[in-house]
């Protein structure tokens, strides 16, 4: 079973934090929800309140396949001001495991420099906060280890793909699927 670690911060975007947490528990992984915080409650940029499984420092940085990072202001750069995360997030891709962030998210990877090169999406109007990343106008995208998405409008586009990207075509599909009208 794949193990992601979807970190929350204060002013998260609600829709494609817990959009995409369930549909990644729908696919059967073992998703862990991390305060960044020494507390487990955060708040999101709608005032939506999450209660976290885990704090950042009650969890094994090394266990997990996935890191997920949603978008959100003030939650992108609360995020990227924790300095324990950015260390997790560091070591994470240097052991050649993937990366998932959606929204303004994705300036955190560009601005370390992990998508030069890389193709890559992010919410209109940052495209000059993503270094030297090849800024694509998809809904979501995988280039390498980095699978980055627009915004909140596609969160179950870039969900889809974390699945397919993960574990295969065919349970994408199946959920797709099923989570459509008919």
């Amino acid at each position: 079973m794949k193990k992601v670690y979807a970190f929350l911060a204060t002013g998260f975007e609600e829709t494609e934090a817990i959009c995409t947490i369930d549909i990644l528990r729908r696919a059967g992984m073992d998703v862990v929800i991390i305060s960044i915080y020494n507390e487990k409650t955060v708040v999101g940029a709608h005032n939506i309140s999450i209660i976290a499984d885990k704090t950042i420092d009650e969890i094994d940085p090394n266990d997990a396949d996935l890191l997920f990072l949603p978008g959100g202001i003030p939650g992108t750069p609360n995020l990227e001001s924790c300095e324990k995360l950015m260390r997790i997030l560091d070591n994470h891709i240097k052991q050649n495991k993937f990366v998932a962030a959606i929204c303004a998210a994705p300036t955190i990877l560009g601005k370390r420099g992990f998508l030069d090169n890389k193709n890559a999406a992010c919410y209109p109007g940052y495209e000059n906060d993503m270094g030297k990343a090849l800024c694509k106008n998809s809904p979501a995208i995988v280039d390498g280890l980095f699978i980055t998405g627009r915004g909140m409008g596609v969160t179950t586009d870039f969900a889809l793909l974390i699945v397919k990207t993960l574990i295969g075509e065919s349970l994408a599909n199946e959920l797709f699927q099923n989570c459509i009208c008919k």
